[in-house]
């Protein structure tokens, strides 16, 4: 006989849990202590099991009679309803606990051995300060694309149309893990792209030999941090990117022999890169050792020590001097790369120097020995004609052989 509304609302509790049949396997479970629950027996290929449906009144009786007709539904199909709330839980703990904090901090981690602590570092920063605190803590797999467009435009709307596109990008690979890993289904990044603004690639701003002067006489006067001018004025005597500088670490510099010799893994091109040092430059090194020998990196951060030297510190600096959009670290490659080009110096020691990729084979006919001697002298003359547009000094110009 079936069970009414009011016998299962009236229900007392007795010594010993009993039970209460409605028909079709289903029955209420009433225990000693007044608590009564929705329980249904099935059984799959012979064997009895049983399923916990709610708790009365949470769950009235209409409501276990639908639940015991769905599971029967399913057992006539050949699911076990047991398995079947088994892997809906865990799906569900599985969105909660993979939000895209995780998956991106997962995805992070395992690609550490192929990348440069610089640029593993300005990943994560980029994350953290852009995307973790709009869409981190949220699952993955219900991230909709226009949630992460509104991510991307937050920074277009700073004007950070570049970030934003390489965010995207990362973004993208982040998706991409998550689906081989069975943790989301669908990749909204690439989609996204015509949605952007999109970021014109331009040159980046550069000073030719006269305004030299005049930039240095700025520089010398910043009275801001002596480890971010001590910094820009070695990237300019030296032709290294930005990130090559800012993540050196001090056992890469070899004071005895004038070399400073940076890891495949730390350049843009994965090729070992070795710098010989100018005296100008070794001067630089030595007073940037006072400040910041007691560490493993020539620029730790200023809250971090071990973390780089912010992206954005040297360009800051030009920006407080009054050359914001007149130059930027990176420029100063375009700069030695012009000037020692007017000089006549060879171009396979230029290149070289500013660690660009082969471009035709005539620059692999010279052995390692004969580029390090070459650079050496070639970045020698560099420093010596820096130093003498700032003090205003002459320096002895030539066309040198293309051979030598």
């Amino acid at each position: 006989m079936k069970l009414n509304a009011r016998q299962v609302d009236t229900a007392k509790p007795k010594d010993k849990p009993y039970k209460l049949a409605d028909g079709g396997g289903l029955y209420l479970l009433v225990n000693p202590n007044g608590a009564r629950y929705w329980r249904l027996k099935y059984r799959v290929s012979g064997k009895e099991k049983l399923l916990a449906l709610g708790v009365y009144p949470d769950v009235t009786l209409a409501d276990a009679r639908a639940k015991r007709d769905q599971a029967k539904r399913g057992i006539a199909g050949g699911i076990d309803p047991n398995e079947a709330k088994r892997e809906e839980k865990a799906s569900r703990e599985a969105q909660v606990n993979n939000t895209f904090h995780d998956i991106a901090t997962e995805w992070h981690s395992s690609k550490l051995k192929k990348w440069s602590p610089g640029y593993a570092s300005d990943i994560m920063e980029a994350f953290k300060k852009d995307v973790f605190p709009y869409i981190g803590k949220k699952p993955i797999a219900e991230i909709k694309p226009l949630e992460l467009l509104n991510v991307l435009r937050r920074m277009e709307a700073r004007g950070a149309t570049e970030k934003a596109k390489k965010v995207r990008q990362r973004c993208g690979e982040v998706f991409r893990y998550a689906i081989v890993t069975g943790r989301a289904e669908y990749n909204p990044a690439p989609d996204l792209t015509s949605a952007m603004q999109g970021h014109e690639s331009k040159h980046y701003p550069f000073l030719n030999a006269p305004e030299l002067p005049a930039f240095f006489e700025s520089l010398s006067r910043y009275s801001g941090s002596e480890l971010v001018v001590l910094a820009a004025r070695l990237l300019i005597i030296t032709g290294l990117r930005t990130g090559e500088l800012r993540g050196a670490s001090w056992q890469e510099i070899d004071e005895q022999v004038a070399v400073w010799e940076i890891p495949a893994e730390r350049m843009k091109m994965r090729r070992p890169h070795m710098v010989p040092l100018s005296l100008q430059a070794l001067s630089i090194i030595a007073r940037i050792r006072e400040i910041t020998g007691r560490y493993p990196l020539m620029f730790p951060g200023r809250n971090d020590p071990r973390k780089t030297m912010s992206e954005a510190s040297i360009n800051q600096v030009f920006k407080r001097i009054g050359y914001a959009g007149k130059v930027t670290g990176h420029g100063f490659r375009h700069t030695m790369s012009t000037i020692l080009h007017e000089q006549g110096y060879n171009t396979a020691w230029i290149e070289t120097q500013l660690a660009h990729i082969d471009k035709n084979s005539i620059r692999g006919t010279y052995n390692h020995a004969q580029y390090l001697d070459g650079r050496r002298e070639m970045l020698q003359w560099y420093a010596n004609y820096m130093d003498s547009l700032q003090h205003g000094e002459n320096v002895i110009h030539g066309k040198f052989s293309l051979t030598r």
